[in-house]
């Protein structure tokens, strides 16, 4: 058998008077039937430790091979897509380490440590430049860094992204985040020309509502507010989080969950509840120029 391993989110039980069933990596619980075949060595096959020894044999043995019966189970398993190869270990590569951090510490702190953890090198830089304005591209290109992720607790002015936007050009990945009022958007991740920009999600997110115009004043300013909304600990530790998966995504070339692909996801978090949305966002064309009128 070239597999015989469950895919990670994947368990069988065993019911009660009702033989084996499986729970999916959605929850659901679905009925296996043995028929002949050994139930316990089917469990401990599908664990990974192989079919049970034959009766008497030392604690060294090989384990018994599987019979046709057992092996008709374990091919339902795989034809069904919860079998899996063993999982390859995804390292960060050398070349993807240099993270480049910028914006709000309190998002982009817990972001680095996530990231060291994980194999990066992450080093934050400042959002502005000597001079007091925000980084041009050549700043943004300094050093040059394999990923820039720019934290924001707070709405995105007017331009603030449009240099970084060109990054995906230059072959940088391009991440970012937002806060507006109790809510956060975690923009998808852009490595190539024609990804997500930050420009694309502001256009498709006008698009999509009746409110563009009061959506247009709320992002250019000026906004009266009362008392500020409080960026809590396991707020930004989830922003964070978010961020980091995608990242380690993209640097390991790990497969996206089932769901919408990472680079064409927008998601909402909600700071009161921690509930996260998803939301599918696609590149806006660029707007076709008139025709020449001829004669």
């Amino acid at each position: 058998m070239s597999r015989s391993r469950l895919v990670p989110g994947v368990e069988v039980v065993a019911v009660p008077g009702r033989g084996l069933a499986l729970r999916t990596a959605e929850g659901e619980f679905l009925g296996v039937r043995t028929r002949d075949a050994d139930e316990r060595a089917l469990l401990s096959l599908l664990s990974g430790a192989g079919a049970d020894s034959e009766p008497g044999a030392g604690a060294d043995a090989a384990p018994a091979p599987p019979d046709e019966e057992l092996l008709r189970v374990v091919r339902a398993f795989e034809d069904a897509g919860y079998l899996a190869e063993e999982p390859p270990t995804r390292q960060w590569p050398a070349a993807r380490r240099d993270i480049r951090l910028l914006g709000a510490p309190a998002l982009t702190r817990p972001l680095a440590a996530h990231l060291t953890a994980l194999g990066a090198e992450p080093r934050t830089t400042p959002a502005v430049t000597a001079t007091g304005v925000a980084p041009g591209i050549r700043d943004l290109l300094d050093e040059d860094p394999a990923a820039v992720v720019w934290c924001l607790d707070g709405p995105v002015p007017d331009g603030l992204w449009d240099a970084a936007d060109r990054l995906p050009g230059h072959g940088v990945a391009w991440l970012r985040c937002h806060r507006e009022g109790w809510q956060a958007y975690v923009e998808p991740l852009a490595a190539a020309p024609g990804d997500v920009t930050s420009a694309h999600v502001r256009a498709r997110r006008l698009a999509a509502t009746p409110a563009h115009r009061e959506l247009a004043a709320y992002w250019s300013g000026p906004r009266t507010s009362g008392a500020p909304v409080p960026l809590t600990l396991p707020a930004a530790a989830l922003l964070a989080a978010l961020l980091a998966d995608d990242l380690t995504r993209w640097a390991t070339g790990a497969p996206d969950p089932a769901g919408l692909p990472a680079r064409r996801r927008l998601r909402r978090v909600d700071l009161r509840t921690l509930t996260v949305t998803e939301h599918p966002v696609l590149p806006v064309p660029d707007v076709a120029p008139m025709p020449r009128k001829t004669g």
